[in-house]
């Protein structure tokens, strides 16, 4: 069976390769590198398995509510960001109805679209244009095609690229008579300099969608929740199955909610690391993106080779982005400076293994396709 390829470690392949998940470090997923709040962990544990959650995850509505000044009656929350884009789809989309995604992306947004019979538009971003979007040209394929629904991440992923207030109200200006632009945020907690998108909802057609997994290392529970006003939010509830959202998950998102800290330390971390790595990587011939998120896209040559090379011989992950479309290109997630380090000296070892190749890209040019 072919699984969607997303960052986090396949198990399947570990165990393929002789490897035990919990020796392998991974940088192919962007979450908070001092993990999860052990307040939230606590209240995990004070959770009876035997009763029914909250359907509606009224707790949890109210306290993100006080936490963003938004009335709960605009928030909803589903069990990770992808299921509530899914459910986006399945609301505002069918068949001959018109998508737009702004890529490379998410690959759950395409997936999204094609379950409900949707091919979307692509708007991409090339290295040429260092993954910068063509605002002036975006805005003329919008106004052309009026799509239903169109998915933007801001910061993007993989790309780490943040589209500031304006250019985001433009994108949502052309579309207002046509359908939603969902505002993918998932990394939001992460970008030093942000602006307030909240304002956003007052137009109407636009949705906030925001993780919990990324900032709170929540990953293995799934939450996430939408921003929107109350009649979108109805129709998209329409769709959700009952008790979608356990009351792990619940639990956890209050208890993480009153150990904001956890986020804001965490962040401080990533800045650091993710400075550490641009340097160290640029020294090593590698060319990063500039990223507002706490991950880096590096164009190495052979994306899934290099992958290879450093899950065998050092039990390292990295996000091989072959799937985005940028088979040259990986992900590196940023971790605690001395984890950040460990995955230096590991290129640094494959490049000193090979000295005979000038570079990583040309190193990892040699390897076989089948050794993945």
């Amino acid at each position: 069976m072919a699984w969607p390829v997303h960052g986090g470690l396949n198990y399947a392949e570990l165990r393929s390769l002789g490897l035990v998940p919990g020796n392998v470090l991974d940088f192919s997923a962007n979450i908070n590198p001092l993990g999860t709040a052990p307040g939230v962990q606590q209240a995990i544990r004070s959770v009876d398995p035997a009763g029914y959650p909250d359907p509606g995850c009224l707790e949890l509505r109210e306290a993100l509510g006080m936490r963003l000044d938004v009335a709960p009656d605009n928030i909803l929350v589903g069990n990770g960001s992808t299921e509530l884009l899914h459910l986006l789809a399945r609301a505002c989309l069918t068949p001959g109805a018109g998508a737009a995604i702004f890529t490379p992306g998410f690959g759950e947004y395409e997936t999204a679209c094609h379950v409900q019979g949707v091919a979307a538009v692509c708007i991409r971003a090339t290295p040429e244009e260092g993954f910068h979007w063509d605002l002036p040209g975006a805005l003329d394929r919008l106004a052309a095609v009026q799509p239903s629904l169109v998915f933007l991440g801001n910061p993007n992923n993989p790309t780490g690229h943040y589209l500031g207030a304006g250019a985001v109200g433009q994108l949502a200006e052309v579309i207002s008579d046509a359908g939603l632009l969902v505002l993918d945020e998932a990394y939001l907690s992460f970008v030093e300099q942000c602006w307030d998108s909240r304002s956003l909802l007052d137009r109407g057609n636009v949705v906030l969608l925001r993780s919990m997994t990324k900032d709170h290392a929540l990953a293995g529970l799934r939450l996430g929740y939408l921003l929107a006003a109350p009649e979108t939010l109805e129709r998209i509830a329409g769709f959700q199955y009952s008790w979608s959202v356990n009351a792990l998950a619940q639990a956890a998102g209050v208890a993480a909610l009153e150990h904001y800290h956890h986020v804001v330390a965490g962040r401080e971390v990533a800045r650091s690391s993710k400075k550490f790595l641009q340097v160290e990587l640029r020294s090593l011939g590698l060319e990063c993106t500039p990223s507002a998120a706490n991950f880096l896209l590096v164009k190495v040559g052979n994306a899934a080779g290099l992958r290879n090379e450093l899950l065998t011989s050092h039990g390292i992950c990295v996000r091989d982005c072959t799937s985005f479309g940028l088979p040259e290109y990986i992900r590196v997630g940023v971790r605690r400076l001395e984890e950040c380090r460990r995955l230096i000296s590991a290129l640094e070892d494959l490049t000193a293994g090979l000295r005979k190749y000038q570079t990583i890209s040309d190193a990892i040019q040699v390897v076989p396709d089948d050794t993945r």
